[in-house]
């Protein structure tokens, strides 16, 4: 029998997600909107977005099972593969970005070369994954604890001397900044139930880590978008170096990385057994770190705005339906090989989201798109029972 995860293992773990690189850069996209406007933004999204993601954990959490076998009760068997498959490639995905991030950032302040921290990043986070979830609770304590002092050391280095430096511009919208707010919790949104099914208590344990990461996430992005607006300076690397963090800012950097990409590689091995049933998802874990690692080496990563959109499009309509098909029609198609009808609805969300894309609304494109597609997927399921009757 599986041992269950605590609700402060689940905090600390993410804890871990949120602390991230590439949320502190996403914070400073920001920046143009001056410090109350994007602030009011960054809250707003993750409300949002958050709120997404605690209905994919509670629906994991309450039926025992990973989040792309959640997705087997809304889409069948073969329909949830599509879902599998584009989660492998976008967890792949965010491995190189944060590989790339991370190793770009420590290279700023230790100069030995981007692909010599690339592959220390990759080293660790394999670690990480043979160390196994399960045995991780001690180390991820202390991780988690040094990764907190060391964050307020930061957060206190940036807004010292809150002396804005950067003027309010028209660069983004405010409906574009609540997108990109919502776009990174979503991004964990497929994710989460991987980690909520193992949990002693899985409704509190989602509220623990929805909550947790939030916050953390938020914070996060204020760090970002301070940066940029109060020293003028949107590399975060820089600014250590700046305020003589020197091997703390290391430990910052590497840490955060390793703690937050190792969730993506290890939910991209439990995606493939999904896929593939006699497949061994640590093995998979590796294969996406090697992947990640070499990805970030070769490839240039500096803006993921495209790649965080593409995200939502996806996956917004797809929990769209899951929230419809579980808390309002209480449906299962698990038995099914496909579910045509709520592909369709899904098909049909997805070219919403792209479309209101085009368009700029206060609140960001997620939650319309949501509300629109469950509307359908409801009115769908109730237009085909008076048909047959």
């Amino acid at each position: 029998m599986k041992e269950k995860t605590s609700l402060f293992e689940n905090g600390l773990i993410w804890f871990g997600a949120g602390v991230s690189i590439a949320e502190i850069l996403t914070g400073t996209y920001f920046a143009p909107l001056g410090f109350s406007k994007g602030l009011l933004a960054i809250i707003i999204g993750h409300i949002i977005g958050c709120t997404m993601l605690f209905f994919a954990g509670i629906i994991g959490g309450k039926v025992r099972k990973s989040s792309m076998e959640t997705v087997k009760m809304s889409f069948g068997q073969k329909g949830s593969l599509l879902f599998s498959i584009l989660n492998i490639v976008q967890l792949v995905g965010w491995t190189s970005i944060m590989i790339y991030d991370g190793a770009i950032s420590t290279n700023e302040v230790w100069s030995v070369g981007k692909w010599i921290w690339a592959l220390v990043i990759g080293i660790l986070i394999i670690a990480w994954i043979l160390v196994g979830i399960k045995n991780l609770s001690k180390i991820n304590t202390v991780a988690m604890s040094l990764l907190f002092v060391l964050t307020i050391v930061l957060s206190f280095v940036i807004f010292k001397n809150v002396t804005a430096s950067s003027k309010v511009s028209d660069a983004m919208s405010f409906g574009a900044a609540v997108e990109l707010s919502v776009a990174m919790p979503l991004s964990w949104l497929p994710l989460i139930s991987d980690y909520t099914r193992e949990a002693e208590k899985p409704v509190k344990a989602t509220w623990v880590s929805v909550i947790v990461y939030g916050l953390v996430s938020c914070w996060m992005y204020v760090i970002g978008m301070g940066a940029s607006l109060f020293t003028g300076e949107s590399d975060i690397a820089k600014i250590m170096v700046k305020a003589g963090l020197g091997i703390s800012g290391l430990l910052i950097i590497i840490f955060s990385t390793v703690t937050t990409t190792f969730l993506d590689a290890y939910s991209a091995g439990v995606s493939s057994e999904s896929v593939f049933s006699k497949i061994n998802g640590k093995w998979v874990a590796i294969g996406t770190t090697v992947l990640g690692t070499i990805g970030a080496i070769i490839y240039n990563m500096d803006n993921i705005m495209d790649f965080l959109y593409l995200i939502g499009s996806v996956f917004a309509p797809m929990i769209a339906v899951l929230i419809a098909n579980f808390f309002i029609l209480k449906l299962d198609y698990s038995d099914k090989t496909v579910c045509i009808q709520n592909m369709i609805v899904w098909g049909i969300g997805f070219i919403i989201y792209r479309y209101l894309m085009t368009v700029d609304i206060i609140i960001g494109n997620s939650l319309p798109t949501m509300v629109i597609t469950i509307l359908i997927c409801v009115l769908f399921e109730k237009g085909k029972k008076v048909i047959i009757k």
